[in-house]
């Protein structure tokens, strides 16, 4: 059993030092939005479903990656929890009634597009990815 939890635990700090060696990402909204910046605590706030606000005030509107490698790595350098724990919570929260999980775009280009088209979207993108003509609210390393 011991040795079963240490190769667990080796597994998991593999998989946080993976994450942790690809980049980061960064918060992006809308130019025109009414706030310049989130801080870390408004977007975990955001992303985990205890807040459905922007700091103008306005109701957000939250887009996701598909699920996959890029969106495990998010969840974890915004909130620190692994992909299990990301999708227990979400599954928490929907049954309950108390939030609805982010919107799921389908790549990166299309997280661009909605947020160009909808003032009040916030998204995310890996670091390496071109930004142009969105703000960046808050950057993740």
């Amino acid at each position: 059993m011991r040795s079963a939890l240490v190769a667990l635990f080796a597994l998991w700090c593999g998989y946080v030092s993976n994450a942790v060696a690809q980049g980061g990402f960064v918060i992006v909204g809308h130019p025109d939005a009414g706030f310049a910046q989130l801080s870390l605590e408004e977007a975990q706030q955001l992303y985990l479903g205890r807040r459905n606000t922007l700091p103008d005030g306005s109701l957000a509107t939250l887009i996701d990656l598909p699920a996959g490698p890029q969106r495990d790595q998010f969840y974890l350098l915004l909130t620190g929890k692994n992909p299990g724990q990301i999708r227990a919570w979400w599954s928490r929260q929907v049954f309950s009634g108390r939030a609805l999980p982010p919107l799921e775009a389908r790549d990166t280009d299309e997280v661009r597009r909605w947020i160009g088209t909808h003032p009040k979207a916030i998204g995310y993108l890996p670091e390496d990815e071109t930004t142009a003509g969105l703000r960046i609210l808050l950057r993740l390393r």
